[in-house]
């Protein structure tokens, strides 16, 4: 199916989202970082909700990255424009939001891109205040957390957004203790190689955030994309390479390097 607007780019300019700026919260570190020069549909952003919840969204945009980064910027608009909406109050039943933020984001997907388009992501609301993690997985790589008890992986628990205009996927929770960390690696991370060798893979990635020495979520995210870098020795990236963490900062200790459950 064509998108409507590549078949008029001369007479239409192509969105791009406005620059996403890096949360600073009293207990939650977030970090972002990514290898080289951009060059897929890569997306993130981040919005705060009264009284102390940061809601987030990391998405993958199938297709080429003007394509991608147009559907970007309408997503941008209506998570912005919904999530004070959906998420603001004390009464806020968070799973209900983020399942319905998931709709208004698969739809919105769906419009600006005038049709199908395949967007894996992970959707989340993170109160401050508890320390509870709400999210949905619609085809994304598995989040890993690392805590005191090992790593966890918070798989995959719905179709990727961009295929099915009434797709309807359940919000998890998780709860994300002092002290531990949640990473989310793009599929461009996943597929890194060198030349005709295995993808990186994310077994390996398991293994490098298991064994990993940090105290924040700017160093692991550097630890990750460090080891990316050793096992292609450098080469340039074919898709977006993209890390984002989360650390809970209260009574904040290193982590403590344990197995997957």
């Amino acid at each position: 199916m064509k998108l409507p607007f590549l078949n008029h780019t001369a007479q239409r300019e192509l969105r791009k989202p406005a620059p996403s700026s890096i949360p600073k919260l009293d207990n939650l570190q977030v970090a972002m970082q990514y290898k080289g020069a951009r060059m897929g549909g890569d997306f993130f952003d981040f919005i705060e909700a009264e009284p102390s919840r940061l809601i987030f969204v990391m998405m993958d945009i199938a297709g080429k990255r003007d394509e991608a980064m147009h559907i970007a910027a309408a997503v941008q608009d209506r998570f912005r424009e919904a999530v004070p909406d959906l998420f603001t109050g004390a009464d806020v039943n968070e799973a209900q939001a983020a399942a319905d933020l998931n709709i208004v984001v698969n739809r919105t997907i769906l419009e600006a891109a005038g049709g199908v388009r395949c967007a894996p992501a992970f959707l989340a609301s993170f109160d401050e205040g508890v320390g509870t993690l709400t999210y949905v997985n619609s085809g994304h790589t598995s989040a890993l957390v690392r805590d005191g008890e090992g790593t966890t992986e918070l798989e995959s628990n719905g179709v990727p957004l961009g295929l099915f205009s009434h797709a309807v996927t359940d919000a998890q929770l998780w709860v994300l203790q002092p002290g531990s960390t949640l990473l989310l690696a793009s599929k461009g991370l996943i597929e890194s190689k060198k030349g005709f060798q295995k993808e990186y893979g994310f077994k390996r990635l398991v293994n490098v955030v298991k064994e990993a020495q940090f105290s924040t979520a700017a160093e692991l995210c550097a630890q990750v994309l460090g080891d990316v870098e050793k096992y292609t020795h450098n080469a340039d990236a074919e898709n977006d390479v993209t890390t984002m963490a989360l650390m809970r900062t209260a009574a904040v200790r290193s982590a403590v390097a344990g197995g997957v459950r």
